[in-house]
């Protein structure tokens, strides 16, 4: 493609070193292929939005359009330094984002703490830069909130799953956690694309630990974590 890619794509690269990127957004069709709702906007009164990075993003969109509740999803690029970009500039690792999942959900149909635990389920959150064979920053873990009450609520799901994944011998938790930044809707193919292509690639895989009820989060942020049977 002709890009030079950063000398090492597991290292986080500067605002001055990132590709300038552009000012024309991306364009994106109006309607979700599975879902049938809309991609980009404007949602459904009452619904929110939530979004997370856990690897490549083709199967991390499939797990979430499949859960009830979930009004739209959509696929992006977030957390780095350029300003609309491609997914050629992204895979370069001279963005400084990770690809990521928008969900629009009903607060009312499926809480943000079970998004949480799909969330937690669906990767391993302990490899860094890196999911499974896919190496790179823009396959970093991430949670992006949005507003004091997703914060407090990934925070103490981090705390609780690295409780369960401690005791299963996995090591800390990378996961990033901040508040939402400017998110980059992805080029249209990548929308839904196991379902444009349903044997196409999907990279996803969890380490089948499983998170506690979101009642037990609280006690492993205090330490005083439920003694196991």
């Amino acid at each position: 493609m002709g890009w030079i890619f950063g000398k090492n794509k597991t290292s986080m690269v500067t605002a001055e070193e990132a590709l300038p990127g552009r000012t024309a957004t991306m364009p994106v069709p109006e309607r979700h292929a599975v879902l049938d709702a809309p991609l980009a906007g404007p949602y459904p009164e009452g619904t929110e939005i939530a979004e997370f990075g856990l690897g490549c993003f083709w199967g991390a969109e499939r797990k979430f359009w499949q859960t009830p509740g979930v009004v739209s999803t959509s696929v992006g690029y977030q957390g780095g330094h350029t300003p609309n970009p491609t997914y050629e500039e992204v895979c370069t690792g001279l963005t400084g984002h990770t690809e990521v999942v928008r969900v629009v959900f009903d607060p009312s149909r499926v809480s943000y703490e079970e998004l949480l635990k799909v969330f937690w389920e669906a990767h391993d959150p302990t490899q860094g830069m890196r999911q499974g064979n896919d190496v790179g920053t823009q396959y970093r873990s991430a949670i992006y909130t949005h507003g004091p009450a997703q914060e407090k609520s990934a925070l103490a799901s981090r705390d609780a799953y690295q409780h369960v994944l401690t005791n299963a011998g996995y090591d800390p938790i990378t996961t990033e956690i901040t508040p939402a930044p400017q998110y980059y809707f992805a080029e249209d193919y990548h929308q839904q694309y196991l379902y444009k292509v349903p044997n196409g690639y999907c990279g996803i895989g969890g380490t089948n630990v499983k998170l506690g009820d979101p009642s037990e989060w609280a006690a492993c942020q205090t330490g005083l974590v439920p003694t196991e049977e």
